[in-house]
């Protein structure tokens, strides 16, 4: 592994979410301010982008920036969906765009144009006319500045998570897209997981009743592949762990159980405290398996190994997301959605759904019950359409394939995407706002706006309605 060099001024204090001040005990999101304060005015002229759908595409065109283990697994998935070509793969090691491409004409594609070499060989890619699609999935600290390149250049974004680490930043790919007329998506592959979608359509269908509170997580242990020489480039994920105490990664759990509550479509996120644990698992483990001449000898690791956020949204909801990567445990989203008649939980076995339910008036006793039936019947048309391709053309059990076939569809149909630019920036504000509530001592802080009041409108989401991929030729 090759050591990471001194890090820059702009990527510390621009990139990460902890700065000077936040080590002094105060916080750069400037938590004390209320929400609408946080919000920007809009320049004259500029509109939300609610309800904008895509421009008709009769071919989708890809460039894709980063290409590492998870722009370079994504590629072929978005080659495999009709009506899609990867036109153009960046990445700053030249080597790996060529590798790319290699692998994209070994599967029968058109080989796209190559750029790398340098850190701004994203700027020389983005000058193309062929592309309409730019996704992103290089080390989060680069994601602004990228997908807002992406923007400016007249490409649609999507986003590997989080589309950014500071406030400023979020609000700045809000206005960037209201401005560009562009969207700009995070890539949230879970809330196209069959259960999670499943688990959305129970929800607006009643099965729960009034949904009261919801829990979900990213709790994977990583230990092994931080401190690989090869997976992470760099080190950049490991040194995240040295810089800030922050939840660097809740979406994978908020974001599904936020669109079962509606959040920023008749709810919001309102109020987010955090809490996090002692920094034990990453050292204890460095201690036992990682040799003495390793560079990350070198590193001190501040950030908690479970970063617990809680959530209460405008309606009185609660939700509780949480990042647990140190520690020692079996891989799990949590993914748990209750309401005043029933609850559903995921990941809690042995069912070969991993989900139990319990519901009134189907239920009593006290019981648990398999989920299965309940996934048969709340389907998404989504995995009832491309699910038998889903696992053959993307990872994570098919929800990455799922995810780009229906973008290529929105923009190819030209819909309303289900995922905006306003969902993404709430669902990785608590990146920032976790950092600042703990300089705070956990006390509460404001989650803005970015809807900057349009969340009370009710509109579609996930919960689409079926519609064809457009015939290809």
């Amino acid at each position: 592994m090759s050591e990471m060099p001194a890090v820059s001024r702009r990527l510390l204090l621009g990139g990460a979410v902890a700065t000077g001040a936040l080590a002094a005990g105060m916080s750069a999101a400037a938590p004390a301010a209320s929400a609408a304060e946080q919000a920007p005015r809009r320049r004259p002229g500029q509109k939300s982008m609610i309800g904008v759908p895509y421009d008709v595409h009769r071919t989708v065109r890809v460039g894709v920036i980063g290409l590492g283990n998870r722009g370079g697994g994504m590629i072929t998935g978005w080659a495999a969906v009709p009506g899609c070509t990867v036109t153009a793969v960046c990445d700053i090691r030249a080597d790996r765009a060529r590798r790319a491409a290699d692998r994209l004409v070994s599967k029968g594609e058109p080989r796209p144009a190559e750029y790398g070499g340098s850190a701004d060989s994203y700027a020389q890619m983005l000058k193309r006319d062929d592309i309409d699609l730019v996704y992103i999935a290089t080390p989060w600290e680069f994601h602004y500045e990228h997908g807002r390149a992406a923007l400016l250049s007249g490409k649609h974004a999507v986003v590997e998570l989080p589309i950014a680490t500071e406030l400023r930043e979020l609000w700045d790919l809000v206005d960037t897209s209201e401005r560009t007329r562009r969207h700009l998506m995070l890539s949230e592959n879970c809330n196209y997981g069959r259960n999670e979608l499943a688990m959305l359509k129970m929800a607006h269908a009643g099965l729960f009743g009034d949904i009261t509170n919801g829990h979900g997580g990213y709790c994977h242990d990583l230990r092994e592949l931080l401190f690989s020489d090869t997976y992470y480039t760099d080190s950049w994920r490991r040194l995240w762990h040295t810089r800030s105490t922050a939840s660097f990664y809740p979406m994978h759990g908020l974001a599904p159980i936020a669109a079962a509550m509606d959040v920023n479509r008749g709810d919001r996120m309102a109020t987010l405290s955090a809490t996090a644990t002692a920094p034990r698992g990453l050292a204890d483990y460095r201690e036992r398996f990682v040799p003495r001449d390793h560079p990350s000898w070198k590193e001190t690791y501040i950030n908690g190994d479970l970063i617990t956020c809680m959530i209460e949204t405008e309606r009185g909801r609660t939700i509780r997301a949480e990042h647990e990567v140190s520690s020692p445990r079996p891989y799990s989203r949590i993914n748990t959605l209750a309401g005043s008649r029933g609850i559903v939980e995921d990941y809690t076995g042995p069912s070969p759904t991993g989900a139990r339910i319990y519901i009134e008036p189907d239920h009593s006793g006290h019981s648990w019950r398999d989920f299965a039936g309940y996934r048969k019947e709340f389907d998404h048309w989504l995995w009832q359409k491309v699910g038998d391709d889903a696992a053959n053309n993307g990872g994570h059990g098919g929800m990455d394939y799922v995810l780009q076939w229906r973008t290529v569809q929105l923009m190819r149909a030209g819909l309303v995407p289900d995922i905006d630019v306003y969902d993404s920036a709430a669902w990785c504000a608590p990146v920032p706002l976790s950092a600042a509530s703990l300089a705070k001592g956990g006390r509460p802080v404001e989650i803005p706006d970015f809807t900057r009041g349009a969340w009370r409108e009710r509109r579609p989401g996930l919960d689409s309605t079926p519609t064809d991929m457009p015939p290809v030729g």
